[in-house]
């Protein structure tokens, strides 16, 4: 039996991993904070206050891409925001388990919260970028939705329904 494999996105501030921990931790699998595969250019891009562009993501969803292809059967959880179709088609093609959990959030309290943050690289000034680019998942995708202002358990259990 293979295990899950999941991305858990949605816009800065959403609590991406903070479910991704959780989920990994209540399944027994890998985790991975998508944002330790930013190359430095991109995390000083963003510190600079400048979104990323498209071309500036490829080599970042490469390397998450290339982590959910290497655990495989075995499963994992990373956290990776993923906000376009395109950007979550590169995902999926990593390996057939590949699901996508999206946060929803408001852009006040994605913002707020960007901003109570301290010690990221993310300044809130880009919360609204992010939100300017966002594609909820259509339904040929293996993806479901979550609320960001639920408790992580409650998140946590919304998914592995999901996942029957």
């Amino acid at each position: 039996m293979t295990a899950p494999l999941i991305v858990v996105g949605g816009v800065a501030g959403c609590g991406k991993t903070t479910l991704a921990a959780a989920l990994a931790q209540a399944l027994g699998i890998n985790f991975r904070d998508g944002d330790d595969l930013h190359p430095a250019a991109n995390k000083a891009k963003m510190a600079a206050g400048q979104p990323l562009t498209d071309a500036d993501r490829a080599p970042w969803l490469a390397a998450c891409a290339a982590q959910l292809a290497a655990w495989g059967d075995t499963g994992g959880v990373i956290s990776a925001s993923a906000l376009k179709r395109a950007y979550r088609d590169t995902l999926y093609a990593a390996h057939p388990n590949v699901r996508y959990v999206l946060i929803h959030i408001t852009p006040e309290l994605a913002t707020a919260r960007a901003q109570a943050r301290a010690g990221h690289f993310w300044p809130a000034s880009l919360t609204l970028s992010q939100f300017a680019i966002l594609e909820e998942p259509a339904a040929d995708e293996p993806a479901m939705r979550v609320d960001a202002t639920w408790a992580t358990d409650q998140q946590v259990a919304a998914v592995q329904g999901f996942l029957r």
